[in-house]
């Protein structure tokens, strides 16, 4: 592989992987099946939006597929980039969101994108950013333990010191500034990745889109039988009201989405189906609930130091 850009090589594999995602959501639902829409952005590009309702497994899970492209970025895409100002640009992504049923299941999040910006007489400059985190409502620290260690597997073929810097970067990301607390469990996160050249970033963005669903199937498989009650059910909805705030405050993708004109309902299908808020309520001490924030919601290392 040319080691330039290939804008259709990227295009190919993100098509393709949406392909196998849902398929595989399918497959462990069991009942419900994706619905796709088709769109077209006015001013250029578009995509294909899959989502699953209401099904025995997943209350909803969206896959999205967007190429996108316009004569100028973004204001939320040149504010750490003030030079790309006025230039061209491409932007490619899968992004994912899986909201399951049963709160013992973890709400999990994933996302691989591309951009390409272009001015005339200039050298294009692109970039990979991407990664996958997790969000349980009740913690296991099996599942966190198994999460972390396969985020760890897939990076380790690219520098022992990449796992490490992805995990910093996603509990830096992923964090409310207004609840000082994370979002999840974390996982790994980057963006403007372009250090070692077109085909080393793409082959690692595709290591870790072929990944994904190995560090997130056994833990769902794990939890979808455990029984729950109503009041499992009550703390799943409050603590996706934590979910939707990180999306509508602080997230790049949907920001960048709604200022480059992208399809709103493609954008916000991240959202959960069901939420509430409860005016500064705080779990009973000692209890299950309490555990997340107290045990799970930390800055912490998982895995210890790197195995010998």
């Amino acid at each position: 592989m040319s080691d330039q850009p290939d804008l259709s090589a990227v295009r190919d594999y993100l098509r393709a992987l949406q392909d196998r995602l849902t398929l595989a959501f399918e497959a462990a639902d069991g009942r419900a099946r994706f619905r796709e829409d088709l769109w077209v952005r006015p001013t250029g590009g578009g995509g294909r939006t899959r989502v699953l309702e209401s099904g025995a497994l997943f209350e909803q899970a969206g896959v999205g597929f967007s190429h996108v492209h316009g004569e100028r970025l973004p204001p939320s895409a040149t504010a750490a980039r003030p030079e790309l100002s006025g230039c061209r640009f491409q932007a490619l992504g899968v992004s994912l969101v899986v909201h399951p049923v049963n709160p013992y299941v973890p709400t999990s999040h994933a996302n691989l994108r591309f951009f390409l910006a272009e001015r005339d007489g200039a050298k294009p400059v692109w970039w990979f950013g991407g990664g996958f985190d997790l969000t349980p409502y009740y913690g296991f620290d099996e599942d966190a333990v198994a999460w972390h260690r396969q985020a760890r597997a897939l990076c380790a073929p690219f520098g022992a010191d990449l796992y490490p810097r992805l995990k910093r970067a996603c509990d830096q990301y992923f964090f409310l500034e207004h609840r000082n607390e994370p979002r999840g469990i974390g996982g790994i996160f980057f963006d403007d990745l372009d250090e070692w050249g077109f085909a080393r970033c793409f082959a690692f963005v595709r290591a870790i889109g072929d990944g994904y669903l190995d560090a997130y199937r056994p833990i769902v498989e794990r939890r979808r039988h455990l029984a729950y009650g109503e009041r499992e059910r009550a703390f799943q909805k409050y603590r996706r009201g934590r979910y939707v705030e990180f999306n509508l405050v602080y997230d790049r993708g949907t920001l960048f989405g709604l200022q480059s004109g992208g399809r709103t309902e493609s954008i916000l299908m991240s959202l959960p189906p069901e939420v509430s808020w409860r005016y500064d309520w705080r779990p009973e001490p000692g209890s299950p609930e309490a555990a997340l924030t107290e045990h799970f919601l930390t800055a912490r290392d998982w895995l210890g130091p790197e195995p010998k």
